[in-house]
Order: C-alpha cells, then sequence, then structure tokens
C-alpha cells in the first residue's frame, strides 16, 4: 500500500481508505448501501489491515450514528494500528442546534462521535457540508479549540464549494487556526467537474482530495450496461433517484473505454476505475466500500500498478465533458497557465 500526505500536513495516509456507509443498515437509504454488523465489520476491518488500508472513514449521519457505533466495536484492541476520519454537520435530529457548524452543534457532535467510536481523538474531522449560517471565524475557533483539547488531530472540509473553502483557508491563515488538510470530494469518472475548480485550488492551497464513491454510485461497476439495468438488491436500482446525475450513453461510453482497458491488462473494470483516480496528483486517498470481503479484496487490486498514458488517455476522452463557465474560457488561454495547473 502507498502512503501519501495529506495536503501539506505532515500526516501520511493510505491511498485507499475503508467507508463504513455500508455499516449498519439503520434506515432504508442506508439499507441500499448494506447492513454490515458489528462481526462482518470486524473481519473487514481486519482484512483491509492486512493489505495497509489503516484509514476508517465514517460520518455521525450514517444510519443515524450505527455505523460509528459498530466501528467502534469492530476496531478494540486495533485502535494504535488505525486512524478515523468521521464528519459533522448534517442535521442529526429535531432540535433547533442539531445541525450546522455552529461552536454549539460542532462541540456536541464530537462528544457524542467519541461515545460511540469509544475512543479519546478522532484524527481527521470534516465537515460535511458548508454551513452559510454561521461565521467561518466561528466554525474555525471551535476547531481549533477542539486541537487544543486533544479530540481532534486534522481537521478537512466535504462538499465545500471553491469560494467556501478558500474562505475557510484565508481566514486561519488571518487568525493562526489550522488549515484545513483535506477536502473529501465527490469524483469519478462518471462525474470530473472536481477537476474544474476545486483541482487546482487543492493543488495551490495544498489541500488533500479524499475521493467519495469513485465507482459514481456504484454506476461504474461493469454490471450496468446497454440493455442490462442495474438489479434490484444493488444502490444503482434501490436508490436509482438518488446520487450525481449522469447521462445514460456517456456512462455506457466510459464503460466501453473500461472494457478496452480490462481486455489490455487483465484487471477489472471497478480496479481500474479506481487506479485512475489514484493517478491524480491532488488525490491523496480514495474512499472504497465493501458488503464483503470478496468485494473489498477486489477493490485493494486497484493499488500496486500503474494505467499507461494512452489508456488514461483513452478513458479521459471517453468521460469528458465541456466544462462549465468560467473554466471552458479559461482554457482558450493556455499562455496564462503555464504550469497547466
Amino acid at each position: 500500500m502507498n502512503f501519501k500526505r495529506l495536503g501539506k500536513s505532515g500526516l501520511r495516509v493510505p491511498e485507499l481508505s475503508f467507508g463504513t456507509a455500508t455499516f449498519g443498515g439503520g434506515n432504508d437509504f442506508f439499507k441500499a448501501w448494506g447492513s454490515t454488523d458489528a462481526g462482518g465489520a470486524s473481519r473487514l476491518i481486519d482484512v483491509c489491515l492486512e493489505h495497509g488500508v489503516s484509514l476508517f472513514d465514517t460520518a455521525d449521519v450514517y444510519s443515524d450514528g450505527l455505523a460509528e457505533q459498530i466501528l467502534g466495536e469492530a476496531i478494540k484492541g486495533k485502535r494504535n494500528r488505525l486512524l478515523i476520519s468521521t464528519k459533522v454537520t448534517f442535521p442529526t435530529g429535531d432540535g433547533a442546534n442539531d445541525y450546522g457548524s455552529s461552536r454549539q452543534h460542532i462541540i456536541d457532535a464530537v462528544d457524542q462521535s467519541l461515545k460511540r467510536l469509544q475512543v479519546d481523538h478522532i484524527d481527521l474531522l470534516q465537515l460535511h457540508g458548508q454551513d452559510y449560517n454561521t461565521p467561518v471565524e466561528e466554525t474555525l475557533s471551535t476547531l481549533d479549540q477542539l486541537i487544543r483539547d486533544g479530540k481532534v488531530r486534522y481537521t478537512g472540509a466535504s462538499n465545500f464549494s471553491g469560494w467556501h473553502l478558500m474562505k475557510s483557508l484565508a481566514t486561519s491563515d488571518r487568525y493562526g487556526y489550522p488549515r484545513h488538510v483535506a477536502h473529501q470530494i465527490y469524483y469519478s469518472l462518471l462525474n470530473r467537474d472536481y477537476e474544474w475548480e476545486l483541482a487546482p485550488l487543492a493543488e495551490d492551497q495544498g489541500v488533500g482530495a479524499v475521493v467519495w464513491s469513485p465507482l459514481g454510485w456504484g454506476k461504474l461497476t461493469g454490471k450496468i450496461r446497454r440493455g442490462q439495468p442495474a438489479k434490484p438488491g444493488t444502490r444503482a436500482h434501490d436508490i436509482a433517484g438518488t446520487g450525481p446525475h449522469f447521462e445514460e450513453e456517456r456512462l455506457f461510453r466510459i464503460i466501453d473505454a473500461l472494457d478496452v482497458v480490462a481486455e489490455q491488462t487483465g484487471k477489472s473494470i471497478p480496479q481500474i476505475a479506481l487506479n485512475w483516480l489514484l493517478g491524480k496528483k491532488t488525490v491523496a486517498n480514495v474512499i472504497i466500500g465493501a458488503r464483503d470481503e470478496k468485494q473489498l479484496i477486489e477493490n485493494i487490486g486497484a493499488t500496486g500498478w500503474s494505467l499507461t498514458p494512452e489508456q488514461n488517455a483513452l478513458l479521459e476522452q471517453a468521460s469528458d465533458v465541456p466544462p462549465a463557465y468560467p473554466v471552458w474560457l479559461q482554457r482558450g488561454f493556455a499562455i496564462l497557465n503555464e504550469r497547466g495547473a
């Protein structure tokens, strides 16, 4: 397993981490992801550790906290061998302060996560989404205090727009607060919006991308093809109306290209889609999920090899879409971006 520095920080993380959204199945939405119990989670975590996957990602809203609870049970006796990242911000109850990035909510949410995880600190705490209601100064000063208190080691954002992430980084610089070192983002061959603004920002500011749903919300497994729709019991079928938008014909073009590379490399379609992401210079970590050991082993097989420049070009041509303004305009003046960021 290769390890990479997380942004400009000194923390080194494995290039693959394991996502726990499949743990618990505590409500209808997350049942479509999986319903792994503590026993099954413990086995999957052991397999991960055997292969160097030592970062485990969760969130307080996954199965209404059940995913954190199961992860906490499954890592007993293993805490010194792994890193934990979790997320707060999205609603966890019906109370007036049960959501957001206010001092009130963040402190309460972190304390509850620590209890569910049965640990004394969180290695990477990420804000799960943008809270436009709370001043960034309030949010960042709270995160600074949590680090000083030893409850959190590093902080990051998730699903932020470029301007909001930059505002947070600039505020940290102004007041001397710890900077976000990670941005957990959606990025896949199916949806490459990250490349337009967030990737150049990440490179310029030293923020490591942590990629969620790298297989396009279950669309890039090779099981969905022309005349072969998603099967019941899969996320792509059971919660088909959720997740990123895409054009069906474009998905099929991408799968066709993945088929060509699979024939050339002997690798599976998911392995190729994951490996393509691992080659991106701002990507520090890709989160993989699995309902069982076989699927987990296959996903781990995305590491230890590289696509050729020709194979990368084939995949990028098949998945390319015209960027939004002002990116398409800027790309017409390459002389203004000699570094090629």
